[in-house]
């Protein structure tokens, strides 16, 4: 039996790890910026075997949860096709999404959540278990909100200014719809009734899908949220104002809150994670999203529903966020909304 050349032996060891190595270039390559992420630290970020979840906290088939799918697949082609769940968990008025990552402790990046402004005002609305500054790392903004009052187009109200007529006249005979308690649009809805001296009365929903749908089945008589633009430009939902800096092209003869009252009540939101995140998980999150939201098919998606591009880096949103926390204690208070307890 013969006996192989130590020599050899040691040179074909050799051979067989640069053969290895050479493989993995074209991936590496493939990879891009992502693949060298963890370079020094040896780990590797997003596992190619472990799916990152998004939480949307919004019932499915609303505008959020269709943006967000369409912004979930253009960020999986941006990991170099990374799974990306999408997991629903609608209800305190956009909260509940990152109460469930906070309250989870696992900062490894797989577990994020959209960040609505009802994550900044919901601790002042009832009592909760995580703190909006303290307890996430914001990664960015992506969008924001473009909001209005709607009716269905046989109502009788053609204005916002015969809407609130009535709501002077006939106090708490108008019934509108939200998506929740303590949403951008129920506290602004509020405060448009404080300003006008109007009483109406609201009626909560999970999200824009059943709030949109009470409208049409008559369960309310006016919904305030994102117009659904389908049924606008069909002719059966009305817009009587529209909340964002200008008039919005689908719907030009509808005033702007600005116009009127001279406020903007359009609502950025975006994508965080637990806090104590790693910063360099930070940073590949940030560069595949941000590269996501120039995504073709992500971009008319949010046409369609009447969002559009709010881009802020992670310092600069985690900043927003702390002066929007200040922002809804403020308005919450002066509403009256406040928690008792």
């Amino acid at each position: 039996m013969s006996r192989k050349d130590p020599v050899a032996t040691v040179i074909d060891r050799k051979r067989r790890r640069c053969t290895f190595a050479l493989g993995l270039t074209p991936l590496a390559s493939a990879l891009g910026p992502w693949a060298n992420a963890f370079a020094q630290s040896g780990a590797a970020y997003p596992n190619p075997g472990r799916p990152i979840t998004l939480i949307c906290p919004w019932t499915a088939g609303g505008p959020t949860d269709v943006v967000f799918r369409a912004l979930a697949d253009a960020m999986s082609r941006a990991l170099g096709n990374q799974r990306i769940i999408i997991e629903n968990k609608g209800g305190a008025g956009g909260a509940l999404g990152a109460q469930y990552i906070a309250q989870q402790g696992n900062a490894d990046g797989y577990l994020l959540s959209q960040t609505p402004l009802g994550v900044f005002r919901l601790p002042f609305l009832t009592k909760t278990s995580f703190h909006p500054i303290n307890d996430l790392t914001y990664i960015l903004c992506v969008a924001g909100y473009n909001f209005g009052l709607n009716v269905r187009s046989d109502s009788p109200w053609k204005t916002w200014k015969e809407f609130v007529a009535d709501a002077k006249a006939n106090p708490n005979k108008i019934r509108y719809g939200s998506p929740g308690i303590g949403t951008s649009l129920h506290v602004t809805m509020e405060d448009l009734a404080q300003r006008e001296g109007a009483q109406w009365v609201h009626v909560p929903y999970k999200g824009s899908a059943g709030s949109t749908a009470a409208l049409m089945g008559g369960e309310v008589d006016a919904m305030a949220g994102s117009p659904p633009w389908g049924l606008v430009e069909s002719g059966k939902v009305r817009v009587l104002n529209t909340w964002s800096a200008n008039r919005p092209k689908r719907a030009p003869d509808a005033p702007t809150l600005k116009e009127i009252y001279g406020i903007v009540a359009n609502s950025p939101w975006g994508i965080a994670g637990p806090k104590g995140m790693d910063p360099r998980i930070v940073k590949v999150l940030h560069d595949a999203t941000r590269k996501a939201m120039d995504d073709a098919n992500f971009l008319q998606v949010l046409d369609r529903v009447g969002q559009e591009v709010y881009y802020m880096d992670g310092n600069a949103y985690t900043q927003f966020a702390r002066h929007a926390l200040e922002k809804e204690r403020e308005a919450v208070e002066r509403l009256g909304l406040a928690t008792k307890s």
